[in-house]
């Protein structure tokens, strides 16, 4: 479970990104942060894994304190963790089996590591993760030779193999064409009923948040002005989200 309590986050630039922000996200949810650049949707889902730091409130995941962990303590709440950005973040001259592998590095002590001695368990888990994404015949092609939505499922693979409870996604599908991104989400959206992992994804197309995600949160100005069921957006709700009309750039994968 994710819960805010009266989050708020300031950057140091004078910023206010976050404005007392109160949510709870049960485990299993499927949730779409929708709103403008700007509007607070990376902040929000940065506080969960601490990649930043709250500025007031208080923010409990797994009913843990995320505000007072540190050291030892973080990067092992970390591992149950997975994120999955827009660029990939992969080595592009390895492996894409050694690319999922490298999940598991945190837990593996450092000469081990150095020399890529992973266990059989580690081997099969990661193979296994790479089914999942429906990429298991990738496996031993370099990184490099991939499409970019192949790329993504790799990354997806690797945060897989932390056998992660909570996902979190920044815009993951930006940089792909309409059908592959419709293909990542579908993937996100099996591992999400298959699996039971939480998903909380920010994203910028609103008709993949809708016909993908069971709850939406739209943030305008680093404020909350919609949270529930992606069922009932209406027009008029999105343009208090948005704050205006929505555009085509908004919606380009609409119809596809």
């Amino acid at each position: 479970m994710i819960q805010f309590q009266q989050v708020s986050k300031t950057y140091p630039n004078g910023v206010q990104a976050l404005k007392n922000v109160s949510l709870k996200v049960d485990q299993g949810e499927f949730v779409a942060i929708i709103g403008l650049s700007g509007a607070g949707k990376s902040t929000l889902i940065k506080l969960v894994n601490k990649m930043i730091e709250s500025t007031d409130g208080t923010l409990l995941v797994n009913d843990q304190n995320v505000s007072i962990l540190k050291g030892k303590n973080l990067r092992s709440f970390r591992r149950k963790i997975g994120m999955v950005f827009q660029s990939f973040n992969l080595i592009n001259r390895t492996s894409v089996i050694n690319n999922v592998l490298a999940a598991r590095a945190a837990d593996m002590n450092f000469f081990r590591t150095l020399f890529g001695l992973y266990s059989k368990e580690d081997k099969l888990q990661a193979l296994e993760s790479l089914h999942k994404v429906g990429i298991l015949e990738k496996a031993y092609i370099r990184a490099d030779q991939l499409s970019g939505g192949q790329q993504q499922r790799v990354a997806l693979a690797r945060t897989l193999s932390q056998n992660p409870s909570i996902i979190l996604a920044d815009e993951p599908v930006a940089s792909l064409d309409p059908i592959t991104a419709n293909q990542i989400m579908k993937d996100f959206e099996k591992i999400n009923k298959e699996e039971n992992i939480t998903i909380l994804v920010n994203m910028h197309h609103v008709d993949l948040a809708l016909k993908y995600a069971n709850r939406v949160i739209g943030i305008n100005n680093g404020e909350i002005v919609y949270d529930g069921p992606s069922e009932k957006i209406t027009e008029d709700l999105l343009k208090k989200i948005y704050g205006r009309e929505l555009t085509d750039e908004d919606i380009m994968f609409k119809d596809k």
